[in-house]
């Protein structure tokens, strides 16, 4: 594995983790969390807001689990991918559709930066399993 290969395995599964955190915050803190983001809190925005951070959660999971398994199996990188630029759009169209403040831009960059370098980890993922 050369240094490079070995830095991008550490970003990403620093990534999953970093996944799994937010996510578990937005579970047990979501109207916390809207706040801050400026968005709208009632039982609804909240409730919704923590299911999402469930399912970033079980997506960060699933990513830690893969990469740290002996056979690195390519399908669940590629879902976790999506995952993360759908993240990435949705939160970029909350803020132009002024759900939540600008300051979420910086999320929306992470997401989107996130799913590029899972891409680039998945395209070369048959690679990387003979390593």
């Amino acid at each position: 594995m050369t240094q490079k290969q070995k830095w991008l395995y550490k970003i990403i599964l620093f990534i999953a983790w970093i996944t799994i955190l937010s996510g578990l915050g937005q579970v047990l803190a979501a109207p916390f969390i809207l706040n801050l983001v400026g968005a709208d809190q009632d039982k609804t925005s909240a409730h919704f807001f923590a299911i999402i951070g469930m399912f970033m959660f079980l997506f960060g999971g699933l990513l830690v689990q893969v990469l740290t398994s002996r056979r690195k199996d390519p399908t669940p990188v590629f879902w976790c991918a999506l995952q993360k630029l759908g993240a990435a759009l949705a939160v970029g169209l909350g803020v132009y559709h002024a759900v939540f403040s600008a300051i979420v831009l910086g999320i929306a960059a992470f997401d989107l930066l996130s799913g590029v370098l899972l891409i680039i980890y998945w395209r070369n993922l048959d690679h990387y399993n003979n390593w």
